[in-house]
């Protein structure tokens, strides 16, 4: 039985808007998400009335004691087709591994299946006040009795953990972390709604940065940042009458369950062989394979994870990301070079999730890259979180 999808590229992006990303927005967050909203819409030539589905993944990504708000902290598919007016006839919001993949899923999957014609995909990020991973923590109970007194706690100290593990298994040095940061700095700063725009980023300052878990310094870690981002979906039939140019959906893949370990335990092993199910899974739903794409965007989150998503994907060999990218290989200003965060990813933007890599893949193989535009591209890839904690979706300008 083939496991290429049934829906692939049957169902098509066909319009975007993006908001500034700020360290904190003077206006709510469920504002910003409905104004985003409407200038997707009219981007695809539509109206708010012909929209009857609507996605997301509205989990609000922070740690520590924080109020959960609908419209204010976060901004579900729910609060937004309430404040468009809307009548959806779908409506739903993405829970499982992957969110901007896990997202995309359902839109697709709505659309194929004729429960929607028209679908607002939207993500919105908070960064609340005060500080980000504030803890009112007394006492560690259950798993993490093990872990937080200890000092094992947080995102920063789980990331350490294989990024210490891959330096010492192929002998990486933390100074080729360099190249993965300044790169996306570097292209981030070329986008006028990114935080980091015209503010690239030298070798010299990373290697500056304050240290925060060995070996992750600030840089390493995408910037909380409030900031929305929406697209409209329809089907390839309908695409062709609406006036940009279609990027259509080729395939998704979500990784595997993780295995049970101690609170943020990721292993190194754990990352790469799920990582590589996820991979799998991907090349069978798409129906291509890794040197077909052109236009690859991996998911930077955590520095480490490029380095992590590139081999898994088999777009260098394992335990060779480190010195492919110290070579150039990912270099977006070299035609020959994989541009692999040519949209600046969350490094360059803030912390937007996957959305970056999405937007880039959109914006490229539609052709709206403006002085961006690189030539040629057809099949994009855009990666989400961790390889064995996340997801990827594959996207082609033409269908296949």
């Amino acid at each position: 039985m083939s496991a290429r999808f049934k829906a692939s590229n049957q169902v098509a992006v066909v319009g975007y808007a993006h908001s500034a990303v700020q360290r904190h927005a003077k206006r709510t967050l469920g504002t910003l998400a409905a104004e985003v909203a409407r200038d997707a819409i009219a981007d695809a030539a539509l109206e708010p009335r012909q929209v009857d589905g609507f996605v997301t993944a509205a989990l609000f990504p922070t740690s520590g004691d924080h109020a959960v708000e609908d419209g204010v902290s976060m901004v579900s598919a729910n609060w937004l087709a309430e404040h468009l007016g809307a009548s959806p006839r779908y409506v739903a919001g993405f829970q499982g591994i992957g969110q901007i993949s896990g997202s995309v899923s359902l839109a697709v999957n709505a659309i194929a299946s004729g429960a929607a014609d028209y679908v607002v995909l939207h993500r919105a990020l908070h960064n609340p006040a005060g500080r980000y991973h504030h803890n009112a923590m007394s006492e560690a109970k259950g798993r993490q009795q093990w872990t937080a007194p200890q000092g094992f706690f947080g995102p920063l100290a789980m990331i350490g953990l294989p990024y210490n593990e891959y330096l010492q298994r192929y002998g990486a040095e933390r100074e080729a972390m360099t190249h993965v940061v300044v790169e996306a700095r570097k292209n981030g700063a070329r986008i006028p709604w990114s935080y980091w725009y015209e503010r690239p980023l030298t070798a010299e300052e990373y290697l500056a940065a304050p240290m925060i878990n060995d070996p992750v310094c600030r840089f390493d870690a995408d910037i909380p940042v409030d900031g929305v981002a929406a697209f409209v979906l329809t089907s390839a039939e309908r695409a062709r009458d609406l006036p940009h140019k279609p990027v259509h959906i080729a395939g998704y893949a979500s990784s595997p369950p993780i295995r049970p370990r101690l609170p943020l335990h990721w292993t190194l092993d754990d990352i790469m062989s799920g990582g590589t199910e996820t991979a799998r899974r991907l090349w069978e739903a798409s129906g291509v394979g890794p040197s077909e794409v052109d236009l690859p965007q991996v998911y930077d989150g955590f520095s480490p994870f490029v380095w992590f998503w590139l081999e898994v994907l088999g777009l260098c060999p394992v335990g060779e990301a480190h010195r492919f990218i110290a070579d150039g290989g990912i270099d977006s200003d070299d035609p020959a070079a994989l541009p692999a965060m040519s949209g600046g990813g969350a490094l360059g933007n803030g912390r937007m999730h996957g959305i970056p890599q999405m937007l880039e893949c959109y914006l490229q193989l539609s052709g709206r890259a403006g002085e961006r535009q690189r030539q040629n591209a057809t099949v994009g890839l855009a990666c989400h979180s961790s390889p064995h904690y996340g997801g990827a979706v594959v996207y082609t300008n033409e269908p296949w």
